[in-house]
């Protein structure tokens, strides 16, 4: 029987939000008063370096995330998903009160409480004063093309997309500069944290917030300063093509903050704020970034500090995340110089054998995905997004993207795990107004 690799596709952003309204209306009887997208991400390098104060470089998906919005007269958060089909409330007052939660609510309800707090602690009371009286409650109906528990950030771009629809209802203006939507960003962030209970570090909000079309996003997560950098595949040959290995995601399940604990407590005996602080801002050629089995690895810089680290545990920790700051600084360079893609390659693999060896994120079929890809003569694969499941991205000729999915398929079959899914993909916009 032939092998046909299952992708997903992207809605077109009428169609998004047809589906969006289409389903407000249904459930809610009425019209919403507008309709917003936000992006999915997925990151090219820089994996674990948000919450680390380290770059990070992400670029925003096609796939979205629609919401069609309408304020209510009380405080209640009224919330329909095409994924969640039972309508979901829950009482803003409530929320305040008992928190982190779960289910959708905490994330739409999140960022509304968290958009407040941001607005107060920034010196703008009046804004959040608005707020509260423009939008006390909320009916939301969801509409998405970005595949669940994969590792794509869907529930921040749901954040987000709440977070620019809030905005305009409640006539804010933050998302018409980039400083007020690094605002929205902190409410996502806010939502996330507190609100959920999931430890993320805000880069998953930032590339869904501030990414542009045909750009990757350098995003320095210490001084949330950003940089565009193109990045046009198709003139290279090349496609993007993401890897859903449909293993499961979950980062409010201790793993994840296991790492982040991991991180702060090193952070704390080196002496430093955030261990991104130990990574010079220059990196030299010389040093050894990409073959993790030489002499030579890791820099003598890296090295210096493993070595005044007294618990071991933290030393293979502390390595990944210096050495993948520098691939994502060295990265940035090589895009700015356009640099030979062979170099990339080396760049992205050894970021996924840092991850599964040093930071111990991967799993079986994330390693099967990125070396059936590199087998079939990938331009660099590595695991993205938070790890233990989700999703591998790849670099592949453009006319190697079906070739590539279905080698992966067979291999997944061949060793019983469950049939992959895929996106080709290019970078896409930032969260917007749709309608």
């Amino acid at each position: 029987m032939e092998i046909k690799p299952d992708f997903v596709e992207a809605y077109d952003p009428q169609e998004g939000a047809r589906k969006a309204k289409a389903l407000f209306e249904e459930t809610f009887a009425t019209s919403p008063i507008g309709v917003w997208r936000a992006p999915g991400r997925v990151n090219v390098i820089g994996e674990h370096t948000d919450y680390n104060g380290g770059k990070a470089l992400p670029l925003a998906l096609p796939h979205a995330v629609y919401v069609a919005l309408r304020p209510r007269e009380d405080d209640q958060v009224k919330i329909i998903s095409e994924d969640f089909p039972e309508l979901n409330c829950l009482k803003l007052s409530d929320l305040a009160e008992n928190y982190p939660s779960s289910g959708p609510g905490a994330f739409i309800g999140g960022v509304i409480l968290g958009l407040a707090e941001v607005l107060k602690t920034r010196s703008l009371p009046q804004k959040a004063e608005q707020l509260a009286q423009k939008i006390p409650g909320l009916e939301v109906a969801v509409a998405s093309s970005v595949p669940l528990s994969a590792g794509l950030s869907s529930s921040a771009a749901l954040e987000c997309a709440i977070a620019v629809g809030i905005d305009e209802l409640a006539s804010l203006g933050l998302s018409e500069s980039p400083e007020g939507r690094k605002l929205l960003v902190e409410a996502g962030k806010l939502a996330e944290n507190r609100y959920v209970g999931a430890p993320t570090g805000g880069l998953d909000q930032s590339a869904s917030m501030l990414c542009e079309k045909d750009q990757v996003l350098e995003l320095d997560c210490a001084s949330w300063n950003t940089r565009l950098h193109p990045f046009d595949l198709p003139a290279r040959g090349l496609s993007l093509l993401v890897i859903d290995t449909r293993t499961s995601h979950n980062l409010a399940d201790g793993q994840y903050g296991l790492r982040r604990a991991a991180c702060e407590k090193a952070a704390e005996f080196l002496g430093v704020k955030e261990l991104g602080e130990l990574v010079p801002t220059t990196i030299s050629e010389r040093d050894n970034l990409t073959n993790l089995d030489a002499p030579d690895y890791p820099p003598l810089w890296v090295r210096e500090q493993l070595d005044k680290l007294s618990d071991a545990s933290l030393r293979p920790r502390v390595c990944h995340v210096l050495t993948e700051i520098a691939r994502c600084q060295r990265l940035c360079e090589l895009l700015e110089t356009g640099a030979d893609i062979a170099k990339w390659r080396d760049l992205l693999d050894a970021s996924h054998e840092s991850l599964r060896r040093d930071y111990e994120v991967s799993c079986e079929e994330l390693d099967l995905a990125v070396q059936t890809a590199r087998n079939m003569g990938a331009y660099g694969a590595r695991m993205t997004g938070g790890g233990f499941g989700g999703c591998a991205i790849t670099l592949v000729g453009a006319d190697q993207v079906e070739a590539t999915a279905k080698a992966v398929v067979q291999t997944f079959k061949d060793s019983g795990f469950n049939q992959p899914r895929f996106l080709s993909v290019s970078p896409g916009e930032a969260a917007a107004k749709v309608e």
